[in-house]
């Protein structure tokens, strides 16, 4: 039997696997993919995570960058230089997530790929775990399936709305000094962006309220032309984004959810990776405290992440609110302020709450809609 089984190999499921296996912990990570594998992804990850583990991150990024490019129906351009400490990472999912896992194993942490978890039963103080390998056993369980996985609904947490968002996958030759794109205006209550990798580009889209479109294809393509390349070019993958839409349990009896399994993504910026691999910590961090005999530690990892990150998400997707109904103002009267990167760095880097810009960020946006 194990201490932990982790189902699911992402960033989230990967960072609580290394943190348990260095407290010395028995660890099993199941997959249901073969790694390496791509994963639907723009792949920007905020250096900041670095914090959190004893390791060097250099081989699993694929470019780190400073620039940052917004246009408003695909005009109107703003440029300008994030100033935090270090640049924001780009990277490839199947190169990162596998960076991660290999990490976790080294410590030594077990790892089955290729294997998909097919039910879960409680049996009192383990889990029971039946897999297309076999049937395994663990004190504790973490589900780290993401947003499509079962474990959550399995482990008795409720349905949360589901978004879809699509991401243009393209070879193109990218230049030293591009940029990182977000283009507001072409997606009623939405964004596309393009985030720039050493061989291509990742162009997604997405919205944030409201009806998401039935096909994000038009927009997407429309989008890719600006930068020279088109939908023929590369391949388009849709993707589920499951955004925290207010506090809610993260545990249950001997189990947590980490990563976007429990909607640990952002409302506003739709950042996961982050949040998601904080989550793991955390999660590991409780998981290591109640096999020591602490009762109170799983719910002690909910009460955490809610106060630590979640209590933050209702300014942002107070912001998200305002913003993309009427996103020509918000362009006019926030992103093209001096100060709107700066700020956009400081929250992906956790420098900064929402809830300390929040105040003068919506009004702001209330007085650019009364004016307009």
């Amino acid at each position: 039997m194990y201490d932990v089984i982790v189902v699911g190999a992402g960033p989230a499921g990967a960072s609580t696997a290394y943190h348990l296996a260095k407290q010395g912990h028995s660890v099993l990570m199941v997959e249901k993919d073969v790694l390496p594998r791509y994963k639907p992804c723009s792949g920007a990850v905020s250096p900041s995570v670095a914090e959190f583990f004893d390791f060097d991150f250099t081989s699993a990024i694929d470019r780190p960058m400073r620039r940052v490019r917004y246009t408003y129906k695909l005009g109107d351009p703003v440029e300008a230089e994030l100033t935090t400490a270090d640049p924001i990472w780009m990277v490839k999912r199947e190169v990162f997530d596998h960076f991660l896992v290999q990490q976790a194993q080294k410590l030594g942490a077990q790892f089955k790929d290729g294997t998909a978890v097919t039910s879960i039963e409680n049996r009192g103080d383990y889990w029971q775990v039946s897999t297309t390998d076999g049937t395994l056993e663990a004190a504790y369980l973490v589900a780290a399936d993401g947003a499509n996985g079962p474990m959550a609904n399995w482990l008795g947490f409720p349905d949360l709305t589901l978004r879809t968002a699509s991401v243009l996958e393209v070879p193109a030759a990218v230049e030293n000094d591009c940029a990182i794109n977000f283009e507001f205006g072409l997606i009623k209550q939405g964004c596309a962006w393009n985030f720039p990798k050493s061989d291509g580009y990742s162009i997604g889209a997405a919205t944030f309220l409201g009806q998401a479109p039935a096909d994000y294809r038009k927009a997407l393509e429309k989008y890719s032309q600006s930068f020279g390349v088109s939908l023929d070019q590369g391949t388009v993958y849709s993707h589920p984004l499951k955004l925290w839409d207010g506090n809610h349990p993260l545990h249950t009896h001997r189990a947590v959810l980490v990563g976007e399994a429990g909607a640990i993504v952002d409302p506003l910026s739709a950042e996961g990776i982050r949040p998601g691999m904080i989550s793991g910590v955390r999660a590991a961090e409780a998981i290591h405290t109640a096999l020591g005999g602490d009762l109170q530690a799983l719910a002690n990892y909910t009460t955490t992440m809610h106060a630590t990150w979640g209590e933050d998400m209702p300014w942002a997707k107070r912001i998200a609110g305002l913003f993309f109904r009427v996103p020509g103002i918000g362009y006019r009267v926030g992103i093209k302020r001096p100060t709107a990167t700066q700020r956009l760095g400081q929250i992906l880097a956790g420098e900064v709450r929402y809830a300390d810009i929040a105040g003068r960020v919506m009004k702001r946006l209330s007085g650019g809609l009364l004016s307009g």
